[in-house]
């Protein structure tokens, strides 16, 4: 099985993501281990995770985001000023079918 969302996969879980509240956030402190091993529990449990991340620095937040999903292994659904949601699935256990 594919583990990239196609098109329309995609829009499908743009649409799921309006109505998550976001699990992870990330302070100042920045993306410590603790803040990637809860970030990796909350990929495995909901497989759709929306985060938070506290910077004003549009640069540096993207950057962010960009490290973060590349650590996770993970695939950028959106990414909205401060906020951005991430998906991976659950081969084991899927949650979200697509």
């Amino acid at each position: 099985m594919n583990m990239t969302p196609d098109k329309q996969q995609m829009k499908k879980l743009r649409a799921m993501c309006h109505a998550l509240k976001p699990v992870v956030r990330i302070g100042q402190h920045g993306f410590s281990q603790a803040v990637e091993k809860e970030l990796n529990i909350a990929l495995a449990h909901h497989e759709l995770v929306k985060i938070k991340i506290a910077s004003e620095d549009r640069a540096s937040r993207d950057s962010l985001v960009e490290d973060i999903t590349t650590k996770a292994g993970a695939v950028l659904v959106q990414k909205i000023g401060g906020t951005a949601t991430l998906f991976k699935r659950n081969t084991s256990d899927p949650v979200i079918s697509l």
